[in-house]
């Protein structure tokens, strides 16, 4: 591929807002420079490194001052012999080194610390960033922000007032030509052990002493360490077959495996055993070929205790990750009127409507912007990956071996007709009230005065 090849791929699919985005585009591309060789030869690593010298001599950055990011997007096999190669030819030591790193983090506890040691024994810690794109999410960014700045929140976040906690990832479409790629992982190594293992820690961990990315790291370990290794009992597993014109999961030509039990659903309960949440269950639910495009949290408080007005629905606070970020509060209402009724309503911030004219960068945009700050707070630190398959990966050998029960569901439905039942087992009290609405018809209503 050429250079000019190069810059064509990488700026075709860029949507340019106006002619200002434009001129800027075109700066980019000058800045831009496509340099091709072995991943695994000495020559091609030497030829890189001769050309970013140069580039750096051009521009007169003094020795001390030359900071080079590698991004390492790789297949597992490639990280050390691509770390070495990088490190024997590349690596400065006047100036800064750094090693973004992509997942998979391995494949189990063992594999992942073998990864670590080979990577640890190249780079020190503070050189590694081990990337996951949900934590330069926007609403995840802003967990924090919800609970150690609003004083209502702080005060109740914890097995006093908190029933139970759903952390929902739902894509509508299957592998649709990934099945080759999707069944050496499934659904829980793909989403769960990282993305939402990671909202999880946010949502759950104790308050960091300072905003610093050492102190906020320290809490997610932490946490992660207090969650026992998840159960059998504590998991439902499911994988989607053909419905709706759409193939099932076993028919992606690009899937070898014709019998494979590899999950592409999953809901499983976490129990953190601490002070702040002993008995309060987290639901992770991931799966694909569902009948949405959607990722939120959702906190259900407890009952209230001698409640005047039976029956009425339970409080949530949820956090919408995508489609658009929100935050909305559930809460019951005197219905209008002459009723004394109780309404289900809510506050809601959405932000397409309230910072309509603000652009919420994508999430790649806001970690590599991190990565060139050295700020490390929205990156995976090594031993709180370890305590991150910890919880995985007794499960994970279970269901490589195919010893769990796999349930079926329809492509573009909400997943196993097994899932309600499963979070009600939590505590979950699921109301039939409609999320989205603005306002709320009162006659739509069916109690009469």
């Amino acid at each position: 591929m050429s250079h000019e090849d190069y810059l064509k791929r990488v700026t075709q699919y860029i949507k340019l807002p106006n002619d200002e985005a434009k001129d800027q585009l075109e700066k980019f591309k000058s800045i831009t420079s496509y340099q091709s060789g072995l991943y695994d030869d000495d020559a091609s690593w030497q030829q890189l490194n001769q050309y970013i010298t140069q580039s750096e001599s051009e521009r007169n950055i003094p020795p001390g001052n030359r900071h080079r990011v590698f991004y390492m997007a790789l297949p597992p096999s490639v990280f050390v012999p691509v770390a070495k190669c990088l490190k024997k030819n590349a690596y400065i030591s006047e100036g800064q080194t750094r090693v973004v790193v992509e997942k998979p983090f391995g494949m189990d506890t063992e594999s992942s610390n073998q990864l670590g040691r080979e990577l640890g024994a190249l780079f020190r810690e503070e050189e590694i960033y081990r990337i996951d794109h949900y934590l330069g999410k926007e609403m995840v960014k802003n967990v924090m922000m919800v609970r150690f700045a609003n004083v209502f929140f702080n005060q109740i976040w914890d097995r006093k007032y908190i029933d139970n906690v759903q952390i929902t990832f739902k894509e509508p479409f299957g592998t649709e030509g990934r099945g080759g790629y999707f069944d050496e992982f499934g659904i829980v190594r793909d989403v769960m052990q990282n993305h939402l293992l990671q909202v999880l820690s946010l949502i759950a961990m104790e308050r960091p002493i300072s905003t610093e990315s050492e102190a906020i790291r320290n809490e997610k370990v932490k946490v992660l360490k207090c969650i026992a290794p998840i159960a059998v009992e504590d998991t439902l597993l499911g994988q989607y077959v053909g419905a709706n014109g759409k193939p099932g999961y076993l028919e992606d030509e690009t899937l070898k495996n014709k019998e494979s039990k590899t999950p592409t659903y999953a809901a499983l309960a976490c129990w953190i055993q601490n002070e702040r949440w002993e008995g309060v269950p987290f639901i992770m639910k991931a799966g694909k070929a569902l009948d949405d495009a959607k990722v939120e949290v959702r906190i259900q408080f407890r009952n209230v205790a001698g409640n005047l007005y039976k029956g009425s629905p339970r409080n949530e606070l949820v956090l919408r990750v995508q489609p658009g970020e929100a935050v909305y509060v559930k809460f019951n209402n005197k219905q209008p009127g002459l009723s004394y009724q109780t309404l289900q309503t809510d506050l809601d911030l959405s932000y397409q409507s309230r910072y309509s004219d603000l652009a919420i960068p994508d999430a790649y945009e806001s970690l590599i912007l991190d990565v060139l700050r050295n700020d490390h707070s929205n990156f995976v630190r090594d031993d709180e990956l370890e305590a991150a398959w910890k919880i995985f990966t007794p499960l994970l050998h279970r269901i490589d071996r195919g010893e769990l029960p796999l349930t079926t569901y329809p492509y573009g439905s909400r997943g196993p007709q097994e899932l309600d039942a499963f979070v009600r087992k939590y505590g979950y009290d699921r109301s039939d009230v409609h999320y989205t609405w603005p306002r709320q018809s009162v006659s739509q209503n069916k109690t009469h005065l």
